[in-house]
């Protein structure tokens, strides 16, 4: 993660925000009382909260973990060729 300092980043605001946006990386502002704080775009904010809700929810984890089983051992659900052109919109 990139850092920069408070000044810096109140200098260059537009810049830096065009940064963490198109590049998808959070940036680290750092302030002299040691309180830092981050910026990072919407988008990758609310993939983050995706994520930490699918990792808190046990039942949602069981269900990745059993389904990755069945797959590595080749036993998992197969749809049927109508079911998938159903999928794709055929």
């Amino acid at each position: 993660m990139d850092s920069t300092t408070v000044n810096k980043f109140r200098d260059s605001l537009k810049s830096f925000v065009e940064q963490v946006v198109n590049r998808h990386s959070p940036l680290r502002v750092t302030r002299r009382n040691g309180a830092d704080f981050v910026v990072m775009s919407a988008e990758d904010w609310e993939r983050d909260q995706e994520t930490l809700h699918v990792l808190q929810n046990s039942s949602l984890m069981r269900q990745i973990a059993e389904s990755s089983a069945t797959h590595a051992a080749g036993t998992g659900y197969t749809p049927t060729q109508e079911q998938l052109d159903e999928i794709i919109g055929v």
